[in-house]
């Protein structure tokens, strides 16, 4: 196995070591946290936009953002509670 210099060879990866891995498990879950809101709002919205085309309606897309908002927190807590619990 390659020596990332934390002395662990290796050992960390994935299970969120002190490696340098390690650090870019947690610097994934950080970036992950960062898009899951945006991104579900976005989703949210564009579903939303091409109901709102399709049933000739103006506020789905609304509904959407609000339900893409809700999935983005929830993904957040996951990704959160995962972490936490990694310690």
């Amino acid at each position: 196995m390659a020596d990332d210099g934390a002395g662990n060879d290796g050992n960390g990866a994935g299970g969120g070591g002190k490696g340098a891995l390690g650090e870019l498990v947690k610097a994934e879950s950080m970036i992950q946290l960062a898009i899951a809101l945006p991104a579900g709002c976005v989703i949210g919205w564009l579903v939303g936009s091409w109901l709102d085309r399709h049933f000739h309606q103006g506020w789905i897309a609304i509904v959407g953002i609000l339900l893409g908002a809700a999935a983005g927190f929830v993904q957040i807590f996951r990704t959160a509670s995962r972490y936490i619990k990694r310690g």
